[in-house]
């Protein structure tokens, strides 16, 4: 079951950063993780040169509040903290924003994907 999870993921993890990609952002890093956390996906918006934090959810339904509603405040912190330990060591003048990509529904069939730009702030 827990490799299985982990493929789901990793499926959910390639089909946002294939979508991000077609709207303009570079892949920098995938899976960066250190003690404090993990970082799914770090892409640099070329529109305007932003380093972005994108944390990637799935859910097959939307039941208990569906998949952008799982990334809870705890989640955010542990994301903020582990963003700012990237800023500080490879990217200090950087500016950066928090986006979630949330997929909803079957990975093989049909489901829907929802990009919220800006989904959380540094405070």
């Amino acid at each position: 079951m827990v490799a299985n999870k982990k493929a789901i993921g990793d499926q959910a993890e390639q089909l946002a950063c294939a979508y991000l990609t077609q709207q303009g952002l570079v892949l920098l890093k995938a899976n960066f993780s250190i003690r404090l956390g993990e970082i799914d996906l770090i892409m640099r918006d070329t529109a305007n040169n932003m380093l972005v934090f994108v944390e990637v959810r799935y859910r097959k339904n939307n039941h208990y509040g569906g998949a952008a509603g799982s990334v809870t405040v705890q989640k955010q912190r542990k994301i903020i903290k582990t963003a700012a330990f990237y800023l500080q060591r490879y990217a200090p003048n950087s500016c950066a924003r928090f986006d979630v990509i949330a997929l909803e529904g079957d990975l093989n069939g049909y489901y829907e994907m929802n990009w919220i730009v800006d989904a959380f702030q540094l405070t």
